[in-house]
């Protein structure tokens, strides 16, 4: 019997496990579009525990363990005993005998680890205030789609190279050091990507993930205080809310502190003149991104929405298997 795989951070795939799941995203994208069921998983059961709010990581997961065949069970934080205190151990323990595989989007990152230690079921972290795996494997199917279509040259018939597509382009980050932005670095340093970051002090990215991506990965990182020196020249630009979930008590300082990092349309024209635009969502259009931005032309986020549905496909496809 096979060890059980979970999805807790990027690192826990290979720079070919990687590839393969945008590939096979772009398969389950182009299968619904052209209306082709693709029950690949029958009878699988997976838990969705919501300790923290959620629209698209609740809706896509709901809705691709449904399409494959699947049945979900949608846990919110009132809906099971961890609200009341039971040991996520035991839950872990419980829920392995009743279902296929766990997603958990939660706070602290500790509490999706001891869920994925004690569970014997795959476990996909669907949030934590560390990290954000399953956005930026969607994020980089969008922008493998977008380059593939518009820029990249392939001899006929032959398959693009994931790895190298995402590899010729060049990434900025915009913001709060974030659980994104500490999975843009982990994704950095899998992939071998080039990725600056402009954070202000006191929002930098998580010190451990970025000497982590460091020293196991080949990527190029830099980190750095000024918006304009981070999207100078790049093609992709990422961004998302001055103040993440759970941080609601810092909005005004954090806006205090964010003053400048905004990504409206004077920052982009320091971009590449193809760049595109990502942001997780939710957004809030007059904070980290003007409306002209996330609704003009170089924006991908509702494409980059869509996708968290088709990647998460790929990887329940993978788990499940």
């Amino acid at each position: 019997m096979s060890k059980k795989r979970d999805f807790l951070s990027l690192w826990d795939v290979t720079e070919a496990e990687f590839a393969a799941l945008i590939r096979r995203a772009e398969e389950l994208r182009f299968l619904r579009q052209v209306r082709t069921p693709h029950a690949t998983r029958p009878g699988r059961v997976v838990a969705l525990i919501f300790e923290k709010a959620s629209t698209r990581t609740r809706v896509s997961f709901e809705v691709a363990v449904w399409e494959l065949g699947g049945h979900a069970i949608v846990m919110g934080r009132n809906d099971s005993q961890l609200g009341r205190g039971e040991p996520i151990k035991d839950t872990a323990r419980v829920m392995s005998r009743y279902c296929h595989g766990i997603m958990v989007r939660t706070f602290g990152h500790e509490r999706v680890k001891e869920l994925a230690d004690y569970a014997s079921v795959p476990v996909i972290n669907g949030l934590t205030d560390l990290l954000h795996p399953c956005q930026v494997l969607a994020d980089l199917q969008t922008v493998y789609a977008h380059f593939l279509e518009h820029e990249t040259k392939t001899p006929a018939g032959s398959v693009p190279d994931v790895v190298q597509v995402l590899r010729s382009q060049r990434y900025a980050w915009v913001g709060d050091g974030n659980n994104m932005a500490n999975t843009w670095i982990e994704a950095a340093g899998l992939l071998g990507l080039d990725l600056m970051l402009a954070c202000p002090d006191g929002l930098q990215p998580n010190p451990d993930v970025l000497e982590t991506a460091r020293r196991q990965g080949h990527g190029r990182i830099q980190v750095v205080r000024d918006p304009r020196e981070a999207v100078a020249g790049r093609r992709v630009i990422s961004t998302d809310v001055f103040a993440s979930m759970g941080k609601e008590e810092e909005v005004e300082a954090r806006k205090r502190a964010l003053v400048g990092y905004g990504v409206d349309r004077a920052l982009m024209a320091g971009a590449d003149a193809n760049a595109i635009f990502l942001h997780c969502l939710p957004a809030h259009r007059g904070e980290e991104v003007s409306d002209e931005v996330i609704e003009g032309p170089a924006s991908q986020v509702w494409q980059e929405a869509e996708n968290r549905l088709h990647s998460q496909k790929a990887l329940l496809e993978w788990l499940l298997s």
